[in-house]
């Protein structure tokens, strides 16, 4: 996918603002449909094995989720923690919502939408706050509820690619302003941010857990 950005991300049109508002290229719109996807299919399948926790303890019984491989790679740990209901409710129920939309938007700018610039900024202020919260469910589950969930491992990598993509659309855009210094060397190393965060993110879970996966 990363690729296929860097292929044609250099083919969008030039970067202009009219009254009719701004598009997007082929290959950032796709990046957004999939990155929704992806991150509601991970909210998706949560949803259901909360559901199934919550039917299993009801009746006194416990259900075990399929993507609970081991002590450490324990999906069922994570969605039974308190941070998993951050705002008072199944953090997956906020996925479902902003992935959906995500993936509207995304396939609004493949049928040639053009969004307004307040427009652009929700999406980029959507984003930030997806990839903040992300960082911070990462850190919980890394060092408080010392636990990984694979679905949210998923949502975490389709909110970082959504969220530096975002952000590089709209430098490029001139949505944000940004010397043409920046620009050039956003247009050029796009694909280094997300690989670097998921890079960093990846170190993070070996570290935490080496003597476990070396033993």
């Amino acid at each position: 996918m990363a690729a296929t950005v860097v292929d044609e991300v250099r083919t969008d049109e030039p970067a202009r603002q009219e009254s009719g508002g701004v598009g997007a290229g082929r290959a950032f719109s796709l990046l957004l449909v999939i990155t929704g996807f992806a991150g509601l299919l991970a909210a998706w399948v949560i949803t259901l094995d909360k559901n199934h926790i919550l039917e299993a303890k009801a009746v006194g019984d416990e259900y075990i989720p399929a993507c609970s491989l081991s002590p450490i790679v324990s999906c069922g740990s994570v969605m039974e923690s308190d941070q998993a209901e951050a705002f008072g409710f199944p953090n997956p129920m906020l996925g479902l919502v902003t992935y959906g939309m995500v993936i509207a938007i995304g396939a609004g700018l493949l049928a040639g939408a053009r969004y307004q610039r307040w427009f652009w900024f929700g999406l980029q202020a959507g984003t930030l706050f997806g990839v903040g919260f992300c960082t911070w469910l990462m850190y919980q589950s890394l060092y408080n509820i010392n636990a990984l969930c694979l679905w949210c491992c998923l949502a975490w990598v389709a909110t970082i690619f959504m969220f530096w993509y975002t952000t590089s659309h709209n430098l490029r855009r001139g949505i944000i302003p940004a010397s043409a210094g920046v620009k050039r060397t956003v247009d050029e190393f796009h694909w280094l941010f997300p690989s670097v965060h998921v890079a960093v993110i990846g170190m993070l879970i070996l570290t935490r857990w080496w003597d476990y996966w070396t033993s």
